[in-house]
């Protein structure tokens, strides 16, 4: 069977930074995805995949407008340290809304004295990457997950 929209694809891939050639996520486990506009993978990526089937192997090279984005400066933020719970570290996240109602997940990148540095971005904007991608399976999706917008796991999906 071909990739095409409403299938349900498995996939094991490595994540690199194509500029240094670092792995940034190798994923052992394989991830299983509904194909076609679902938003469940970076469209460019899903693109590449389109009409592959099982055992299919490639590389998909990815600029950074068409994985993550370019980073965005104005997503850095400098925020009092006294308007954030007791407890913030290093690394935490937190969620905000932005004026058009769009989810950010800011990332607490330092701590300095009464002051809290937030980045906005998504970790890889701003990088070009490289997926080393191989399917492993692809099948016909269920009604159910068609309906939900998402693959489910081999015994279902409770929501």
């Amino acid at each position: 069977m071909q990739i095409a929209k409403d299938t349900a694809v498995t996939i094991q891939f490595t994540l690199k930074d194509s500029d240094t050639g670092k792995v940034l996520e190798g994923a052992q486990d394989p991830i299983t995805y509904l194909h076609g506009g679902y938003g469940n993978l970076i469209p460019k990526l899903e693109e590449a995949l389109e009409g592959q089937a099982t055992g299919y192997r490639g590389i998909v090279k990815l600029t950074p407008a068409d994985a993550f984005g370019e980073r965005d400066e104005s997503l850095l933020h400098n925020i009092p340290k006294s308007q954030f719970p007791p407890g913030v570290k290093v690394g935490g996240q937190l969620e905000a809304t932005d004026d058009q109602g769009q989810r950010i997940v800011f990332t607490v990148l330092k701590i300095k004295g009464d002051t809290v540095y937030l980045d906005g971005n998504h970790p890889l904007a701003g990088k070009a990457l490289t997926f080393d991608v191989k399917v492993t399976d692809v099948r016909a999706a269920s009604p159910e997950e068609i309906q939900h917008g998402h693959a489910h796991g081999a015994h279902g999906h409770h929501h």
